[in-house]
């Protein structure tokens, strides 16, 4: 069935389902509505760049990057945003083709044959978010006790970490409208306070000559003077800061007019904390009064340093506050996002336990929120805390979750690539790009494809001094037990045969005996061969 073009001025209809164009798509891609539209153009943004978020970013690659090479380290930033904007190029026209939650698997399973490829991409983005949710609350249960102004003990970061992801489950499972308020709220806070914070340090709080953006500040020690492996070794940090621009798909069905405002919203979302992150990263290097101490070891918080220095030994819990609101709306989006990516594979069944992640609080047309997932979502949040009890095992956690990030990017781009030089899809709509959307798919391919083995590739200089060599390979092992393990499900339960039949046969039964039925059958049957639609 053909997708209806999309419009400038959609008729509204009802507060459920959206408007008439919204409906008419989804059911072209097979699914009827279930979730509340509730987000416009400005509430998707928000999901955006709060799960990117600028803060949290900065922080993820501030003390890394200047420790392994110095002042330059800002030069590696624009190099993955650049980067990154060419895989953005690629979610935006397959966004505005599909306008349906849970990318990684809705769009490998329509734009090339074979569902098996579709299902271990959409499982490996789930054990990426899921690990990313678990670093997110980790990260941010110290801000918390910054702001008490006491010192925790690993148990007792454990437990506010677990505290901070049922916050964000209770707020979640409320729906779509406080959701989108309490993010909107906290990231209007942060990218205010952020460019404040940036702007002042940059014109009154400067303290290095700029030439410090040149100078390694003999960081190259740690690479036995080899700037090649600097280099890599910032770039492969670098990329943190851009990722997840994956929450404004992720709630592409909760989106009033998603073929056309999803595109707009992760292109406004990389851009907006890529000029950010840029900003305050020049000026965090160039406030700080001792960028060598951060080379030698002896500053290990050297945003809050630079911060602190320039504005006065008052600003210290101010600046804590304004963290931990930007831990918070990253963490709200981040795991509503990793909620709606296992809803949308879990109504077709092809995850373990599908049929409690596609349950919807459905008591009220207001809170269309998948609390099935998201429980889910709380509880292996929660129990990948429990490694955070060992730093070296909460930091294998962390590097697996970006290394398997990349990979799931990487299998969506040569997807998209494969699909457009087959013909089996055509980018549609306003974010199509007819001259260039090749030349920057294929980029988008060979970034991906470098950053994933430069992220993965063990390195002694990015762990902890004295962490077990497991710690240094985490990329490596880690992402291999996922990819075996979605691999043994699959030999095992055979979910890409729900997959291809989901692709035949569009939206599956809800509830009762046709369901069962519809499944024993797709069981019995053959693989069916999944279409391009």
């Amino acid at each position: 069935m053909p997708t209806p073009s999309p419009t400038h001025d959609p008729s509204p209809a009802d507060p459920l389902t959206g408007t008439h164009e919204d409906t008419a798509r989804l059911r072209s891609l097979g699914y009827d509505p279930r979730l509340r539209r509730g987000l416009g153009v400005r509430g998707n943004l928000a999901m955006g760049l709060a799960t990117t978020s600028p803060v949290v970013g900065l922080y993820g690659v501030a003390l890394v990057g200047l420790t392994v090479a110095g002042g330059t380290w800002v030069w590696a930033l624009p190099v993955a945003l650049a980067g990154q904007a060419c895989l953005v190029s690629v979610y935006a026209e397959l966004a505005g083709r599909f306008p349906v939650a849970g990318g990684a698997y809705q769009w490998t399973r329509r734009v090339v044959p074979g569902p098996a490829l579709a299902w271990l991409t959409g499982w490996l983005s789930v054990c990426a978010y899921l690990a990313a949710n678990t670093t997110i609350a980790y990260l941010a249960a110290p801000w918390a006790w910054a702001l008490a102004g006491r010192t925790p003990t690993p148990v007792a970061l454990v437990l506010t970490a677990v505290a901070f992801l049922v916050v964000c489950s209770a707020a979640n499972a409320r729906g779509i409208d406080t959701l989108r308020r309490l993010v909107s709220a906290g990231i209007a806070a942060e990218v205010v306070a952020s460019l404040g914070v940036g702007v002042v340090l940059l014109l009154a709080a400067r303290l290095q000559h700029p030439s410090v953006l040149l100078d390694a500040l003999g960081s190259g020690a740690l690479f036995d003077g080899s700037t090649t492996s600097a280099t890599l070794a910032v770039l492969a940090v670098a990329g943190w800061a851009f990722l997840g621009v994956d929450a404004c798909t992720a709630t592409s069905e909760e989106t009033r007019d998603a073929a056309r405002h999803v595109p707009h919203a992760v292109w406004g979302a990389l851009l907006s904390v890529g000029a950010i992150v840029l900003l305050d990263a020049v000026a965090v290097t160039l406030a700080h009064p001792d960028p060598a101490a951060v080379v030698a070891g002896a500053d290990l918080d050297p945003v809050t340093t630079a911060v602190v220095h320039g504005f006065g030994t008052w600003s210290g819990k101010p600046f804590a506050a304004l963290v931990l609101t930007a831990f918070l709306a990253c963490g709200l989006a981040a795991q509503g996002a990793t909620a709606r990516t296992a809803w949308s594979m879990a109504r077709d069944r092809v995850l373990p336990g599908s049929a409690h992640l596609r349950r919807l609080n459905a008591r009220l047309n207001a809170r269309r929120a998948p609390v099935g997932a998201l429980t889910v979502v709380t509880v292996a949040g929660a129990t990948g805390l429990l490694l955070a009890l060992d730093a070296t095992a909460i930091g294998s956690l962390t590097v697996f979750g970006t290394a398997c990030a990349y990979l799931v990017f990487l299998l969506i781009a040569l997807a998209a690539l494969a699909g457009r030089l087959t013909g089996r899809w055509r980018p549609a709509g306003s974010a199509r790009r007819v001259r260039t959307g090749l030349v920057l798919n294929v980029l988008a391919v060979l970034w991906l494809a470098f950053e994933f083995v430069n992220t993965a590739w063990p390195r002694t200089v990015l762990a902890p001094p004295g962490a077990p060599w497991y710690q240094v390979w985490a990329g490596v092992l880690v992402t291999g037990l996922a990819v075996a393990a979605g691999a043994a499900h699959l030999a095992l339960a055979r979910p890409d045969r729900l997959v291809a039949r989901a692709a035949s046969f569009g939206a599956v039964p809800v509830q009762g005996a046709g369901e069962r039925a519809w499944t024993a059958r797709v069981r019995r049957g053959p693989a069916v061969r999944a279409t391009s639609r």
